[in-house]
């Protein structure tokens, strides 16, 4: 693929003006067919991460990619997706644990910007939020406003958390 058209795929990296965002947002992962994604914008996590449970990995033309289960997400139901593999991080949590992580390259979209991102895979089952975005991707010129959520687009209103 040519450069040009790898910039037309993924858009711009970084925001030309400043985009104003709340504390939770909707996403898109198109790469991995999952649109409106509740986030979680945490400027305290380096990267992003998305609930993933059945991870396995595969070799497909030479590289190693990872097939895993989303068990939920906003707006459909369960879904299979694969990425390729970028490599296995050692990532420590908000409570101090360490775990070794998957980190998968993917498309992502927020608001106005959509850039290829570096997500870990991780069981958020008893997180309220199925995405995480850290700050890798805010750093592109997102401004994070903690007392305001949705400020780039409200959920639908069955489904909760709005």
């Amino acid at each position: 693929m040519r450069l040009v058209e790898i910039k037309k795929r993924i858009g711009r990296k970084r925001l030309r003006e400043p985009v104003e965002i709340g504390w939770c947002e909707l996403v898109d992962l198109p790469d991995l067919g999952l649109f409106g994604m509740h986030a979680k914008i945490d400027t305290g996590a380096r990267t992003s991460s998305i609930h993933a449970t059945r991870i396995r990995t595969f070799e497909r033309d030479g590289e190693e990619w990872v097939r895993f289960h989303s068990p939920r997400s906003a707006g459909h139901g369960p879904q299979d997706c694969e990425a390729r593999l970028i490599e296995r991080r050692l990532v420590t949590s908000s409570n101090g644990s360490r775990q070794n992580r998957y980190v998968i390259g993917t498309t992502a979209r927020l608001g106005p910007l959509t850039w290829q991102a570096q997500i870990t895979l991780a069981n958020r089952a008893t997180m309220a939020f199925p995405v995480l975005v850290g700050r890798r991707a805010l750093k592109r010129g997102f401004l994070v406003n903690s007392g305001k959520r949705w400020l780039l687009g409200k959920p639908p209103k069955e489904e909760g958390l709005s």
